[in-house]
């Protein structure tokens, strides 16, 4: 069934999700920067990609405006039971990622795995972490190179969390570096005295995401409300 579809942000990923939508039959009928009104009426899904300062308001507010929500704006989930509480009290949906692209949701799959099969030799194998984006990215590390962290620190209880650039004793290093026009590589690595280990996912352009994002808004209309993550759709 063809969808009318909000953008609220309507940045190169904003464009992007317009393209993949059109190409799967769907309809744009609005496309909201941030000085513009929000006019919601038409739309059937919102789907939200702005910046990681306005995710929570912009979150707040589509909530109660009783339109399900596709959310690929990442650096504000320490605020996530908040938001979910304003989608259960207003019933209605969300689904939320840190990367919305198929692949990345793989590679998560696979780093939970490789963490478990290397946990029982981590007294030879020391973990990191790094991230390549564009330069216009503002949250470091990624949202992306977060979620990876937490598929692996629960498997190697002996690190006190993350740090970038491996800042802080005892903690996993993740390094995040911006170089245009690289749309995302994000690397998992394992060294040792004798060998290294990698599992690495390269984005070649933002279709991947803006996929994910039009097909999350295909199946929000299956979800009971609150607030669920990509991976329970896809999984």
């Amino acid at each position: 069934m063809a969808l009318k579809l909000a953008l609220v942000g309507y940045g190169k990923m904003g464009q992007a999700i317009e393209a993949e939508a059109v190409a799967r039959g769907h309809h744009v009928v609005a496309r909201i920067r941030s000085s513009d009104e929000w006019n919601l009426a038409d739309a059937d899904v919102v789907i939200e990609f702005t910046q990681p300062e306005s995710a929570v308001a912009n979150l707040t507010r589509l909530a109660e405006r009783g339109k399900p929500v596709i959310c690929g704006t990442t650096g504000w989930f320490q605020d996530l039971p908040g938001v979910e509480a304003a989608f259960l009290h207003a019933h209605n949906r969300l689904i939320y990622a840190s990367n919305f692209s198929l692949g990345v949701q793989l590679a998560f799959q696979l780093n939970r795995q490789m963490a478990e099969l290397l946990a029982p030799y981590r007294d030879q194998y020391r973990p990191s972490i790094e991230e390549i984006h564009h330069t216009a990215k503002k949250d470091a590390p990624s949202g992306t190179a977060l979620s990876f962290a937490e598929g692996l620190l629960p498997y190697f209880p002996e690190l006190k969390g993350w740090s970038l650039d491996g800042t802080q004793p005892g903690t996993l290093p993740i390094t995040a570096r911006r170089e245009d026009p690289v749309p995302g590589t994000h690397t998992v690595r394992y060294e040792s005295e004798i060998d290294r280990i990698e599992l690495t996912h390269v984005a070649h352009n933002r279709r991947g995401f803006a996929l994910g994002a039009v097909l999350a808004a295909e199946r929000i209309a299956a979800c009971t409300p609150g607030a669920h993550h990509f991976a329970q759709i896809l999984f």
